[in-house]
């Protein structure tokens, strides 16, 4: 049987992606020797009768199907069945769940920045790169080579000598314990879906936003790259002081110098290893992915050699004899022979150690005191596992810098205290020691735990992986350093622990003395895992400065997102090596290592803040496969991080933690926008949620209350603001403080302008941000403009959490007879604040006002307190001067005394009110006397009416003219309508008007529109005022000229805003008291209480 292959039938056939033919009345059933995907076309049963299979080139020619638009199935292969023909038009934005399936399948999770990860689509489609990686070689292997390093092989010892051995096991154990908590947490957050590369920087910045995710990424990343050259300067010390020390460049020439002398010779290794290692790190780092396995290789052997070492001494000690003088450890690095003088051929010599006591050769030469008073005795270094010395070493032995190290049972007799020590060959403390500085030396040895979860991306299963391997590289790791704590103080004499650089042991490493089959097993394993450990630190910090960098979440790190074409982070790179050279400057290795636990712990503290976050909120999305976790596990492992901060260093940790604070705020500032859907913002949802249900749903008391603003803007066509001023004046009137909603309204049907509605949100939020304006933003789509403003003062704001007072600039352009509807709209407006209890400003000039760059350096805030509204006019200028702009103006209140006040008694009141209320201010009381109405006011007041009845004429005479439109139109359906239809239509409704138009009929009716219409213009001319609003509009024009006197040229003006009139017929007049009331004032600020104090005298 032949099966046609849907590739060989031309798309415009149809059933193309179904059946692949098309239909042809035919008198033959469908042969069976065709398939259709490999189905005999008999088995479709309403196509084996009507329908020919054509293969290709047999010239029939194609018809379209009389049942399926051909046209639509262009689209074709999208909808591979028409049984979700239902939901075809969905699919473009909501694909079928197979297809989603098909994706997630496929997914493959990669890490940033490597070549072979970042090829191009079609390289993907060849070959996808399967993850193979499992627990063991993925995770645990890495942990434990990055756990375990130059802390181990070079200061363990001296830890254990120095702090002895329970308190060397609390320090270890605290550092373990802290890992292992952060190692709980890590693994919850890691389980919790899927982690892409960025290890621990993804995890926390997603799991507690950007800006705590940037703080803690660039903590950890400098953490890092401290790492490296910490690992660097143990690769120099290991190098110059048990390898070949005389490859020495700086030699010290006088005594006391050693130390300067081997700071320099670091700084100058160090700079040069640096260079090397970031050449190699540029050049390939698949050479350093490849060489990863030799060095940990060299850390297992050298473990092992160690442990080794230690059956061995139970047995058959090996021989490292320590030269005691009295109960001193003297260097062996000056002298050969553990003695005072030799016997040969019956004849005493002295030896070179007598020769560096005394100031000659001599037996009777002048020698140092407690040389001559104290015996030379030597005893083993390694006495055995057996010996009992465990008991030596229980106790700490904590000295001072200078010190000589000192073998506690060892008789000895004290010298004269004057002598000087510099010269001699003792074993001197370099450092001061004490339980907390050795506490942040230690840390970093247990850092290294992020080494898998790094890995994340090439791993077989991550979510199984990551936890088990984790943890088990922890319990290993732990394991080996308790019992390496233990073994060391039950096998090496505890002045061999206590000298750090082993100089009573010939120079030798002090773990290396205890290692079998040779030292030099712990030597050379060392040099190449701290070379090792080092390369690693170069290559991984520069990639999780990239992975920053492209967050976009740090701007002026932008620059380091970029590097070579194959992805190598190349700038990131010499950053972190020029950050690398300043921990080499500082040269020692003890210096150092606090640095970076500070580091560590800030981000393993926030790790662990952010498994408690997560748990204590109950996310949905908080569901991470790995279960054994809980906040309070978590709660302690950042308590402990945060107590190990300042038991390693206060001021350290001080430090770390004002870098964080400066980074976090410097992202919150300037940083792009995230929605990472972190805990911190559900957190935030939380608190907003709890606080919102606790503040009461009513009025605050007038000691708490401000005001909480409703700005309402006008848009243009294009959907941008009309007076983006307004938004000035409101940033300046709150200056960050209280509540702002900005609402606009869309007129229209919302499924029709959802487009246009949050194009209209995102300007208005754009605006908001460049004028500093912080709040909400809520833009309303209504039938009818006066009823979206009506939503909006009603239901903006949620709870306790809603405005008291509404914000809106004066409609300009309110007598224009296109804009007719904008004063009926605004008196409205004033209508329903007052309804709602909300207060009313109204900013006439707007376009006036200044901008937040703009520094009034002189001037007034005039204040005309006309009637008493609840103390807004004195509160709002107090509030404007708090801000830049206005904040050297100085304010004036006026109030107007009528001819029965006592205008002197009203101003002393005034001012003792105003101390009372802690308010500074000029006052003055203006006399306005009653005195007749003048012919100016009279004819202003007849012409606002005049002009109000012709707009009420001409808008009847728009309503005639629609009237006689619709005649005419009713006439001429009329007259092409059937006759049947008419009878019918009149037999239906016989109680109806006739509608028939004769020519007759509409002249007669036009002469008598026109008739009416001349004598209601004859009318107009002819009307006399009403005295109400005559004697409205003298009080405005008297107001008016007062003002205009003593606030013509201040900076704003407040005025009182009277009420709207009771009568609606009025309300076109209203709008022209206001406008007389504000004439010739260039910033006007009108202000309407909302019946409740705003402000009060008492504490």
């Amino acid at each position: 049987m032949k099966t046609l292959s849907p590739r060989v039938w031309d798309k415009d056939t149809v059933f193309d992606s179904h059946l692949q033919c098309y239909l042809k009345p035919v008198l033959k059933p469908a042969s069976s020797d065709y398939s259709i995907y490999g189905i005999p076309c008999l088995f479709f049963p309403f196509v084996s009768n009507f329908c020919t299979f054509f293969l290709p080139g047999d010239g029939v020619a194609r018809e379209s199907s009389p049942f399926i638009n051909s046209a639509e199935m262009d689209r074709g292969n999208m909808y591979e069945g028409k049984n979700m023909a239902l939901f075809e038009e969905e699919m473009d934005s909501n694909p079928m769940v197979s297809s989603l399936l098909n994706k997630l399948a496929n997914y493959t999770n990669l890490t940033q920045g490597v070549v072979e990860h970042e090829a191009d689509e079609d390289s993907k489609r060849k070959e996808v790169k399967v993850p193979r990686m499992g627990t063991f070689i993925g995770v645990y292997l890495p942990c434990l080579q990055n756990i375990l390093g130059v802390i181990l092989f070079l200061r363990l010892t001296w830890i254990v000598g120095t702090a002895g051995v329970l308190e060397s096991f609390i320090i270890v154990f605290m550092c373990c314990a802290c890992t292992m908590l952060t190692a709980i947490s890590m693994s919850a957050i890691a389980t919790n879906g899927v982690v892409p590369a960025g290890g621990s920087y993804y995890m926390i910045s997603r799991s507690l936003g950007p800006e705590f995710g940037g703080a803690v990424g660039l903590c950890f990343y400098l953490g890092t790259t401290f790492a490296g050259a910490m690992y660097i300067l143990g690769t120099i010390e290991i190098l110059l002081t048990y390898i070949s020390p005389s490859a020495a460049i700086f030699k010290a020439e006088e005594v006391g110098e050693e130390t300067e002398a081997m700071l320099n010779n670091m700084r100058v290794y160090g700079t040069c290893i640096i260079i090397l290692m970031a050449i190699v790190v540029f050049v390939g780092v698949k050479y350093v992915n490849k060489l990863a396995l030799v060095f940990l290789a060299c850390v297992i052997l050298s473990i092992i050699a160690i442990y080794a070492g230690v059956i061995k001494t139970a047995f058959d000690p090996p021989d490292f004899p320590i030269c005691l003088l009295g109960n001193r450890t003297l260097s062996k690095r000056s002298f050969d022979v553990c003695a005072k003088f030799t016997e040969s051929n019956n004849e005493t010599k002295t030896t070179t150690l007598w020769r560096l006591f005394c100031d000659s050769s001599l037996l009777n030469a002048t020698c140092d005191d407690y040389f001559s008073l104290n015996n030379v005795t030597e005893i083993q270094g390694i006495p055995g596992i057996m010996s009992g010395v465990l008991a030596d070493n229980l106790w700490s032995a904590y000295s001072e810098k200078g010190s000589i190290v000192e073998k506690k049972d060892q008789p000895s007799v004290a010298g004269s205290e004057d002598t000087k020590m510099g010269g001699l060959p003792y074993v001197f403390t370099d450092i001061m020691t004490y339980f907390t500085m050795l506490v942040g030396i230690y840390f970093p040895s247990v850092t290294g735990i992020m080494a898998g979860s790094n890995r994340s991306g090439d791993l077989k299963d991550a979510q199984k992986s990551i936890p088990t391997g984790t943890i088990l590289a922890i319990s290993t790791t732990s394991f080996i350093y308790l019992s390496c704590i233990v073994l060391f103080g039950a096998c090496i004499e505890g002045v061999i622990l206590r000298d750090k650089f082993g100089e009573a042991v010939d120079g030798n490493l002090v773990v290396g003395t205890l290692a079998w089959p040779s030292p030099w097993v712990i030597v050379i394993g060392s040099f190449f895992s701290t070379c090792g450990a080092g390369l690693q630190s170069l290559t991984g910090a520069p990639r999780l400065l990239q992975a920053i960098a492209r967050d976009g979440i740090v701007p002026f790190l932008q620059v380091f997102g970029h590097g070579k074409a194959n992805g190598e982070p190349t700038w990131a790179l010499l950053l972190t090596a020029g950050i690398c050279e300043i921990g080499i400057l500082i040269a020692s290795l003890d210096s150092v290592a606090p640095i970076l636990s500070m580091f560590f712990l800030m981000c393993y503290m926030f790790v662990n803040l952010a498994c408690a976050v997560q748990t204590l909120l109950r996310t949905p999305n908080w569901r991470p496969r790995f279960k054994y976790y809980h906040w309070t596990l978590s709660f302690l492992g950042m308590s402990l991080c945060l107590a190990l901060m300042f038991i390693c260093s206060w001021y350290y940790a001080l430090i770390a933690m004002l870098i964080a604070g400066c980074i976090y705020k410097y992202i919150e500032y300037r940083g792009a926008e995230k929605e990472w859907g972190d805990g911190i913002r559900g957190l935030s949802l939380n608190a907003a949620r709890y606080a919102l249900l606790r503040v009461e749903d009513g009025p605050p008391h007038t000691k708490n209350w401000r005001p909480q603003l409703l700005v309402l803007l006008n848009l243009d066509s294009e959907q941008l603001v009309k007076h983006p001023r307004l938004l000035s004046f409101t940033s300046q009137l709150k200056a960050g403080k209280g509540l702002t909603i900005v609402g606009s309204v869309l007129q229209g049907i919302y499924l029709d302008k959802c487009t246009e509605a949050q194009k209209a949100e995102e300007n208005v939020k754009a605006l908001m941000g460049v004028e500093k304006t912080k709040g909400f933003c809520q833009i309303v789509v209504s039938p009818h403009f006066r009823d979206g403003i009506s939503y909006l003062i009603q239901s903006a704001g949620l709870g306790g959490m809603k405005h008291n007072t509404v914000l809106m600039a004066w409609p300009q352009s309110w007598k224009q007879t296109e804009n007719r509807f904008s004063w009926k709209n605004f008196v409205d407006t004033v209508r329903e604040t007052t309804a709602a209890q909300q207060a009313l400003l109204v900013a006439k000039n707007i376009d006036l006002f200044p901008t937040n760059q703009e520094r009034f350096t002189e001037g007034n805030i005039d204040v005309w307190w006309i009637v008493h509204d609840g103390g807004m006019l004195m509160l709002l200028p107090f509030l404007l001067r708090q801000h830049k702009v206005w904040r050297k103006c100085k304010m004036r209140i006026f109030t107007v005394a009528q001819m029965d006040d006592n205008s002197i008694q009203m101003k002393k009141d005034l001012q003792m009110f105003l101390y009372h209320l802690r308010l500074n201010a000029e006052v003055e009381v203006v006399e306005m006397f009653e005195n007749d109405i003048s012919a100016f006011t009279y004819e202003k007041t007849l012409m606002m009416e005049q002009r109000s009845q012709m707009l009420k004429q001409m808008q009847l005479s728009k309503n005639e003219r629609e009237r006689e439109a619709q005649l005419i139109h009713d006439r001429n359906t009329a007259s092409h309508s059937a006759p049947a239809i008419k009878a019918s239509v009149a037999a239906a409704v016989p109680e109806k008007v006739q509608m028939t138009w004769t020519k007759e009929k509409f002249v007669a009716e036009k002469h008598k529109n026109k008739d009416s219409n001349v004598s209601g213009f004859k009318d107009i001319f002819n009307m006399k005022p009403n005295q109400s609003n005559v004697r409205r509009m003298h009080t405005a024009v008297k107001l008016n000229g007062v003002v205009l006197n003593k606030s013509q040229h201040a900076q704003l003006v407040l005025l009182n805003m009277p009420g709207p009139p009771k009568n609606r017929k009025g309300d076109e007049n209203y709008m022209e008291f206001l406008e007389v009331l504000t004439e010739g004032l260039d910033r006007v600020l009108l202000v309407r209480g909302s019946g409740r104090e705003v402000i009060t005298i008492y504490s």
